[in-house]
Parts: structure tokens; sequence; C-alpha cells
């Protein structure tokens, strides 16, 4: 998922463009982009679009940010489209355990209600003091929780924390994605505001692929290309790659565990980042 494009719920007439689109992933979204009062029109623009033979077929993941859990909407959000297809439900403002091990409950009572199979999995997003405070534990609470997502806006700009200062930003994206990583989850980028700044967009992008996030989740298709070429694996690294599941083999038969390619002493965890980096250009 090297790009993951965020979607309003409100704005319909943009669902077949971003459908058709070099995003990875859509994320249709009920919280930050629709108006109070439109919550339910929003709800159900997406219930309806996700129905359609195009969705049905697409090969994108499809993505839903529900509202909060701590607002009104949550659960009609989750239980109109638990039984649409979804692939992941992305909540915001996760603060605890507890709170995804809600999420969890909520989704599975919404599935049961509706007799649909336990497919859809959880991104949650790190974007409070007290959610990345409690990160590890958000991550590790239970095996319906898929990814966690960073939200730099709301972790940074009501505290007046610089953004532009990349050790700001380095700090708190090492948290999110060690927390991920010790829970065996992926990490993935939020989004970035200034659409102008096509050069900060891919610095802080490069920084999130340099720390093994998955993506970078976009606000405009301008952004996708972006996204795809700064996580897509380069020629070089799938060569090396290869080079080095090849060499594993031979060391393999010959009851080494440790062997040397292109001058480095690769060992097991290098072949997993190799394997990895195959898969990934694969996909």
């Amino acid at each position: 998922m090297r790009s993951k494009l965020f979607v309003p719920g409100v704005r319909p007439e943009l669902f077949a463009k971003a459908l058709a689109s070099e995003a990875d992933a859509l994320s249709f979204d009920l919280e930050d982009s629709v108006p109070e009062d439109r919550k339910a029109q929003a709800r159900a623009n997406v219930v309806s679009f996700l129905a359609t033979p195009a969705v049905r077929a697409t090969a994108k993941t499809i993505v839903v940010r529900t509202n909060a859990l701590a607002t009104p909407h949550c659960i009609a959000d989750i239980e109109a489209l638990a039984s649409a297809g979804v692939g992941l439900f992305n909540l915001p403002k996760v603060e605890s355990r507890d709170e995804a091990l809600a999420a969890v409950e909520l989704l599975q009572r919404s599935e049961a209600q509706s007799g649909t199979a336990a497919t859809t999995r959880l991104l949650l997003t790190i974007e409070t003091p007290g959610g990345l405070r409690n990160a590890a534990g958000i991550a590790a609470a239970h095996p319906r929780v898929a990814g966690l997502q960073l939200g730099l806006g709301d972790l940074f700009e009501p505290f007046g924390i610089d953004r532009r200062d990349r050790a700001n930003v380095h700090a708190v994206m090492h948290a999110v994605r060690m927390a991920a990583a010790e829970a065996g989850i992926f990490a993935c980028d939020g989004a970035f505001g200034d659409l102008e700044d096509a050069d900060g967009f891919v610095a802080e992008a490069r920084m999130a692929r340099r720390l093994g996030y998955a993506g970078k989740s976009c606000i405009h298709p301008r952004q996708l290309g972006l996204a795809n070429q700064v996580f897509q694996p380069t020629d070089e690294e799938v060569a090396t790659a290869r080079r080095i599941v090849a060499a594993a083999r031979t060391a393999a038969a010959d009851g080494r565990g440790a062997f040397v390619v292109d001058g480095r002493m690769i060992d097991a965890p290098f072949l997993k980042r190799a394997e990895a980096i195959i898969a990934a250009a694969a996909r």
C-alpha cells in the first residue's frame, strides 16, 4: 500500500475518479472532511458506491475512515459498512488498548448482525499524545489490528510543534514504527497538507520509507505518483535482494547461517528484509 488516497464521503462525484487513479488504496472519509450535518449522507454515499460492480472488481485496498469511537457516529459507520467488503476500517484518534478492543468488539458485533465473514481489519490512527504514549499496546491489542497510521496534523498543530523540524517528525515516526514492528503489523505514514510543496511531501515520504513504513496517505491525486515512486523498491534494491536470497540458498545447502554478499555480512535479519523487498516489488 504505497499510496492511500483520502476521498471525502460527502463528494460522490469524486468516487469514480479516485477508483480510476493510481492509488494503491482508497480511504473513503466519513470524519474530518464531512460536516456534522452531512455525516449520514456521506455514509450512505459510501455504502452505495462500495456496492457497485466496479468496486467489487477492483484490486485496490478499500479503506473507510470512520468517525472516532467517542463520537455518536462511529457505531452507525461500522454497522452500515460491516457487510460492504471494506478491507480496513481506519479509526481516528485511538488512545488506548481498551479503545482498540472496543473497536474490535464493535466490528465483530456488526459482522454477526449482518452475517458477514470476519475479513475486515483495523487501521488505527495515532494522532494524540495519549495515543502515542500507548502505541505499543494499541498495536498489539488484537489480531484484527492490521496497522498503525500516523496523524501529524492533530498530533502537532494544537501543541505548537513545528512539523518543518525534521527532528520532530522523525521522533514520532520512529516511535510509531517501533510500536507497529513489535506487534508485527504495518505502519502507514499520514497526510501532508501542503499541495504546493511537492519537495516537502517527498522528503517526509522518504523519511517514512527509511523507517520502514509501508506507504503514505495522500489528500490529492497529484501526490499519488510521488508516493508510489518513493515507496516502490528501486531496480538496484531488488537486484541486491535477489542476490541475497540466492546466496542464502547456497549458504543453507552448505550449512552456513551467515554469508557475504557484495562485501557485506548477511544473516537472518538481512535475509528477511531482502525477501520483503522482493515481495513489495512483485506487488
